[in-house]
């Protein structure tokens, strides 16, 4: 009886260690950003006072505001196209028999895994050579090269996973092959579409090298990239309280993404995880 008491406390014991390690950069920022002046350099663990100063900062002056919608826009962008190709990919590569069908998937995968560094100074050329330098489409062309293989890798093993008795009743009463997978599959993947398109939003939003490099101008930079290139008067002045107001606003619609799909994100998570 002691013994199972002690594992369930040792239990929640490591359930609050990690939910702390895990929240208490995001709480200690929303109350950096709440603080100003002097107040930003005293420890504190609670609210004194809700000072909203520096989101007002953010939002109201500067072109911030434009950045965000640069990011909505460069992350939407990157997701619808990154789920259109994958799905097609995905009904080729997991219904559809061809020689070196297993190399090709394999290759698609190590695509993904080379770092970006890596592949930064080539593809710098290729993006000035098709004119697209400081413009948010070499944002959208560069992220693909990442997002592309995982969601075609993640929606390719979850379409494996469905019973081929659907797809053939549908080839019985003469869909093709587009009518299968927008009327049969589409409605099943879901889960898996939502886990994959959300994991690449993300990838999207946050990414700061290539934003970095590719784009030149304040008006057509996302947040990572505006967020690091915040700074005071002199540069021995950091504006911390800026700092922490942008870092929150940008990563609340994050959350309320992950807290809106969470069902759908832990039903993609687990799909194909037991068969039968």
């Amino acid at each position: 009886m002691k013994l199972d008491i002690l594992k369930r406390l040792g239990f929640y014991a490591l359930v609050t260690i990690i939910v702390l390690q895990a929240l208490f950069p995001f709480y200690y920022a929303i109350l950096t950003s709440l603080e100003d002046g002097q107040a930003l350099f005293e420890i504190n663990y609670l609210p004194e006072a809700l000072n909203f100063i520096n989101y007002q900062s953010m939002l109201s002056g500067g072109v911030f505001g434009k950045q965000i919608l640069n990011s909505v826009f460069v992350a939407s962008v990157v997701v619808i196209i990154s789920l259109t190709l994958a799905v097609t990919a995905a009904y080729a590569l997991s219904r559809i028999r061809f020689r070196g069908r297993g190399l090709l998937l394999l290759t698609i995968l190590s695509v993904s895994m080379f770092p970006q560094i890596a592949v930064l100074a080539g593809l710098f050329e290729v993006i000035r050579w098709l004119g697209l330098f400081n413009s948010l489409w070499a944002l959208v062309f560069s992220y693909m090269i990442f997002t592309l293989p995982f969601t075609v890798w993640v929606l390719t093993t979850f379409m494996r996973n469905l019973p081929i008795e659907i797809e053939e009743a549908a080839i019985m009463d003469g869909a093709s092959s587009l009518t299968i997978i927008r009327r049969v599959f589409l409605p099943l993947m879901w889960p898996a579409m939502v886990t994959t398109g959300l994991l690449a939003f993300i990838h999207a939003w946050n990414e700061f090298l290539f934003a970095l490099t590719f784009l030149s101008t304040d008006g057509q930079r996302t947040v990572p990239v505006a967020i690091a290139m915040i700074s005071g008067r002199s540069e021995f002045e950091i504006p911390w309280g800026n700092i922490m107001a942008a870092s929150v606003i940008v990563t609340l619609p994050l959350v309320a993404l992950v807290l809106i799909f969470q069902r759908k994100i832990v039903s993609g998570l687990t799909a194909g995880a037991v068969k039968g």
